[in-house]
């Protein structure tokens, strides 16, 4: 049987194992406490979620939400945030739970295009695509001209960006190829600058990266 996103959001809400299958036929397991967030997740998952959105000051974008947990945590702040997912039942666990989301790819239009403050890419989700470069000029467009966008990235000494082939796997089925990449916060200033933006910091908290951005001013 074949994995879909949806029935991977099913086994994440159920506390279900997920693994990450490459191409090599080696797998890695899905966080799936760490994407359900709350009392599932661990104290320090919390901290360095915490860390991530208390950069957030307005309007917020969470793309590829998955569950919800930061769309949620920054609506319980009082900062407007929509969250983004082309799974529907990822969508419904963020609804479920008090955030607002909507069932589309990122690539496709989105509500208030260049009106939002922050837009979040967590848990790797810069990799989307396999193409972090594209990826981060739409982030970029999606920005007002003072936005920020977060992403979180590889720790440093890790190979600078990695474009892989991978596919979600449960202990009964597998879904189909698609491609991902990975990048390490040693590439990101370089990543960042090609895809025109400036990298503001990058911080860290208990083991995860998280790397700011802005809007690199054109030279004239």
């Amino acid at each position: 049987m074949t994995v879909t996103a949806d029935e991977l959001f099913r086994r994440v809400s159920s506390g279900l194992p997920c693994w990450m299958g490459h191409s090599d036929g080696t797998r890695e397991p899905l966080p799936i406490a760490r994407w359900m967030g709350g009392e599932a997740s661990s104290i320090e998952d919390r901290v360095a979620d915490n860390g991530m959105i208390a950069q957030c000051s307005g309007p917020t974008l969470d793309l590829g939400c998955g569950p919800g947990r930061l769309t949620e945590r920054l609506a319980r702040r009082g900062i407007s945030a929509l969250g983004v997912d082309t799974s529907r039942e990822a969508v419904d666990l963020t609804v479920g739970r008090g955030g607002r989301a909507v069932l589309r790819d990122l690539f496709e239009p989105l509500p208030d295009v260049g009106e939002w403050a922050c837009v979040l890419l967590a848990d790797g989700n810069i990799g989307i695509g396999g193409d972090p470069v594209r990826l981060l000029r739409r982030a970029a467009e999606l920005i007002r001209p003072d936005g920020v966008i977060i992403a979180e990235v590889d720790a440093p000494g890790r190979e600078g960006v990695t474009h892989r082939t991978v596919r979600w796997e449960t202990d009964t089925m597998v879904g189909d190829w698609f491609a991902w990449a990975s990048v390490s916060a040693d590439a990101t200033v370089d990543l960042a600058r090609t895809a025109g933006l400036r990298v503001v910091d990058i911080a860290s908290f208990h083991g995860r990266y998280f790397a700011r951005m802005r809007s690199a001013p054109v030279s004239g």
